[in-house]
């Protein structure tokens, strides 16, 4: 009974510390703004938007005169907006309309991520998004890039969008994990899990899904395996050459090609 006992306490013990140490592990953000859209010739709005619990996420806004889509965007686990700059300017740059914003405690947006939090930001982000420029008859559209692409699966639950592009996506946050055999066995204590596919599926939304055969954070085979287990409309293009991070795509008329393929694809759902 006593080595019962200690083991019990060992694994309370163990179990207490994975769930403090799992923030630090999911999230690498980045304080301040330095870096905008106007930096690569695109005009922005910078905005606030409130949280239901109190927070206030900066948000960047980019209106073309006549958007032939709207896309909220939802970036990864690194870094704040100024990183995701050159990015979301290109998205402009080709006539879409482009909601960008930093989760808490990324950039200039108060408090501090964890996975709950995280989907509050997207409850708020999903309503102002939705009431921004829905008189432009353009299909509002989410775009997730490597995490992201859960926040983007929560998002589609929230309020189901035309469509969902998943970029450098993966299944949850063990199936990313599992080629760390640490990470791994410590995943079975932790509470976080970005249930991207489960997100998705739950939402029935068509998918378009982009990944790099380079990608050498989330591997190709990752993304495919995210594919298999949509049960949507669903399309997977391999971008030729393309790493997790590139700030332009490495070959521009595949991805480009694909993603102006699906938004021609879809239609506005019903307000």
């Amino acid at each position: 009974m006593a080595l019962l006992g200690t083991l019990v306490v060992a694994l309370l013990a163990l179990t207490l510390l994975v769930r403090w140490i799992e923030p630090r592990l999911a999230f690498f953000p980045l304080a301040g703004e330095a870096e905008t859209p106007r930096d690569f010739g695109v005009p922005f709005e910078a905005v606030t938007v409130d949280t239901a619990d109190g927070e206030r996420l900066r948000a960047w806004v980019m209106r073309p005169a006549e958007p032939r889509a709207r896309f909220v965007y939802f970036h990864g686990n690194g870094g704040n907006l100024s990183n995701w700059a050159p990015i979301v300017a290109s998205i402009a740059r080709r006539g879409y309309a482009v909601f960008a914003f930093d989760y808490r405690g990324y950039g200039v947006s108060s408090g501090r991520p964890t996975e709950p939090g995280l989907y509050r930001d997207v409850d708020a982000v999903v309503a102002r998004a939705w009431s921004d420029g829905r008189d432009s008859g353009a299909p509002l559209i989410y775009w997730g890039r490597s995490l992201g692409a859960s926040m983007a699966g929560y998002a589609a639950t929230v309020r189901p969008p035309a469509g969902v592009i998943v970029e450098a996506g993966f299944t949850d946050a063990r199936a990313a994990v599992r080629g760390s055999p640490p990470l791994l066995i410590l995943s079975f204590l932790a509470s976080y899990r970005f249930p991207a596919a489960e997100f998705l599926n739950r939402a029935r939304v068509a998918v378009l899904q982009l990944h790099g055969d380079r990608d050498s954070v989330i591997a190709l085979e990752l993304g495919r395996e995210l594919h298999d287990k949509l049960t949507g409309p669903k399309r997977f293009v391999t971008i030729p050459g393309g790493d997790h991070n590139d700030p332009e795509p490495r070959d521009a008329s595949v991805y480009w090609g694909a993603i102006d393929d699906f938004v021609a694809s879809l239609r506005q759902p019903a307000q």
